[in-house]
């Protein structure tokens, strides 16, 4: 049986555990052998083929930092390799002509890694310390579709354009204003360059500097770029970060447009609607973060994420979650008779060019309010009267109550965790550190957290505070599938078993779907004029909403989850006949 020893070296803290407790406590080890020893860099290091297995080095090492790993015998030998205990990854995904293949899996699983190697910007290494050449990867899958691909890398029958997943990282990157950048890297002619500005929204920022736009702007330029070079195999990564609902959907049809019998598209992506809306076909990777990641047998799309909200894959007998992940039938929670903790008259705001109009209405206990709408729609600025940050110009914000507030933009610091969590270490263990899984965060500081471990230690920070409303501004960002939907199920039984209030402002539908009680719905013309109603029950909001944007919704049959119909197909115009957007 193949075992693999990962060491995460930003984990491991040989001063901390006392000079290497890993070591000290090794059986091998206490019989003269070196199986584990210190790295030139000081960090632990284990020799995979002295280590027996005895798990008592990842059980008692205090950072969390050893992984000790049998595998099947069939995943004898990875695609690629970190270095010695390093991240592990086996299989490959692989694109398909006139197919969109979709990758749904945790972060730090290996879908960057996959999608880069496949994009040609990461040589395998097969578990070796050196890239392997073309040559050996087609011997290496021979009899296999990925011998194919690799075949076709080789003789530039597969010419690969790579969207890359953190845009933010651009401006750093090139210069120069978007028309310029969009026309420098054009292969398909002026017709198809103003073709691709108009579908992506990207009409009215083309002249300005790439440095100056915000980040939805930036991940629908990196789209554009990525579609206006010639090739024939396309790779998204997170197409859909920064983008509000609207955009998200609009993406996900012009994505799917792209895919013909000379073309194939890989995307990977974490909003589950839009996900299911743009794949053909699902490849799910699990393992365990950080440690390694097998890439499974592709499906097709709904089968795909059932499968992956279930936790089993069936043909592999393989169970990667311990329970399965399950949505509410009914559009509406269980209605409770619970008190009025803040209200609000009408109200107005004028910000620049742009005007906020907010109709009366009020906050429950013990509920959690969905708020949904377009970016520059004036969601945050709601979010920042309520907290008093903004003052209205007209109308009030009523029953003085405490706020806590995470912002939408994060910005780390050189605070440790421990500090920054103090009130929810001694206060909230068992109902925000441990299903957070902030605990192994707690000696780190702010600065050297990933955007998704910053995110979770945020919300912490904002759930532990004194507080009556707790407002959080897109909650979701940065988090993979799994993380996203435990911290739902935290935010809905914090508020259930504190009483308070808590405000969710978010893009992720399927999100939004499974942690709120009541909905808010923003309407207008953006960085212009904003309407604000409700809050709403969920079916009344979300049929306000939809019917914006004209889509419907319905529930899948197996795990209960929201899908969104396709434009003018039977159920689509059924459910707008009945005037049910939601849920139908």
């Amino acid at each position: 049986m193949p075992r693999i020893a990962v060491v995460q070296k930003d984990k491991c803290n040989p001063i901390g555990c006392g000079g290497y407790l890993c070591a000290r406590l090794c059986p091998v080890n206490r019989e003269g052998k070196d199986c584990i020893v210190p790295s030139p860099d000081k960090k632990a290091r284990i020799d995979e083929k002295l280590c027996t297995g005895c798990g008592i080095c990842p059980n008692r090492c205090p950072f969390g930092a050893i992984s000790i790993i049998n595998l099947p015998e069939e995943l004898n030998e990875p695609i690629h390799r970190y270095g010695q205990n390093g991240f592990h990854l086996y299989h490959l995904p692989i694109p398909i002509l006139g197919k969109v293949v979709g990758i749904i899996g945790r972060n730090g699983i290996g879908k960057s890694t996959a999608v880069k190697i496949l994009a040609g910007l990461l040589k395998p290494n097969l578990g070796s310390e050196e890239g392997a050449a073309i040559d050996v990867l087609i011997k290496r899958f021979r009899g296999t579709e990925a011998q194919a691909y690799f075949q076709k890398l080789k003789e530039q029958g597969a010419i690969v354009s790579y969207k890359p997943q953190q845009v933010d990282l651009l401006p750093h990157a090139v210069k120069g204003t978007v028309i310029e950048l969009l026309k420098n890297c054009n292969g398909k002619g002026d017709e198809m360059l103003q073709f691709v500005i108009e579908k992506l929204d990207l009409i009215n920022v083309q002249q300005n500097n790439i440095s100056t736009l915000s980040g939805g702007e930036l991940q629908r330029f990196a789209i554009a770029a990525a579609f206006l070079k010639q090739a024939n195999i396309y790779f998204f990564d997170e197409p859909t970060s920064f983008l509000d609902i609207k955009q998200r959907l609009k993406v996900a049809k012009f994505i799917r447009s792209i895919s013909n019998d000379k073309t194939a598209v890989l995307v990977v992506e974490h909003d589950l609607i839009v996900l299911d809306a743009v794949s053909d076909l699902i490849h799910i990777l699990y393992g365990k973060p950080q440690v390694y990641g097998v890439v499974a047998q592709p499906k097709a799309a709904k089968e795909g994420i059932n499968a992956y909200l279930s936790g089993f894959l069936r043909e592999q007998n393989m169970r990667i979650r311990e329970k399965a992940i399950t949505f509410t039938a009914s559009p509406d929670r269980q209605k409770r008779n619970t008190p009025l903790i803040s209200t609000w008259t009408e109200l107005q705001i004028k910000l620049g060019e742009f005007s906020l109009f907010v109709k009366e209405g009020g906050l429950k206990s013990h509920e959690v309010i969905g708020v949904v709408g377009e970016n520059g729609i004036g969601k945050t600025t709601f979010v920042k009267m309520l907290c008093h940050k903004l003052a209205p110009e007209t109308g009030v914000v009523q029953e003085k109550v405490k706020e806590s507030y995470k912002p939408q933009y994060l910005a780390p610091t050189n605070d440790l965790v421990s500090d920054v969590l103090a009130r929810a270490i001694t206060q909230f263990d068992a109902q925000l550190l441990r299903p957070l899984e902030l605990k192994e965060l707690l000696t780190r500081k702010l600065s050297e957290l990933s955007g998704g471990e910053l995110q979770r230690v945020e919300i912490a920070r904002c759930l532990s505070q004194e507080a009556d409303v707790f407002l959080l501004d897109e909650p979701s960002a940065y988090l993979d599938i799994e993380q996203r939907l435990a911290t739902a199920r935290v935010i809905r039984e914090f508020a259930e078993q504190t009483g308070k209030t808590i405000l969710v402002v978010d893009h992720d539908l399927l999100f939004l779907d499974y942690v709120s009680d009541r909905l808010m719905v923003f309407k207008g013309i953006p960085a212009r004029q904003g309407i604000a109603e409700g809050p709403f029950s969920m079916e009344v909001g979300m049929n306000a909403f939809l019917k914006e944007l004209d889509l419907t919704f319905r529930r899948d049959a197996e795990t209960r989850r929201p899908r969104a119909n396709k434009k003018d197909s039977v159920l689509d115009r059924e459910q707008k006949e009945a005037g049910k957007m939601y849920y139908g």
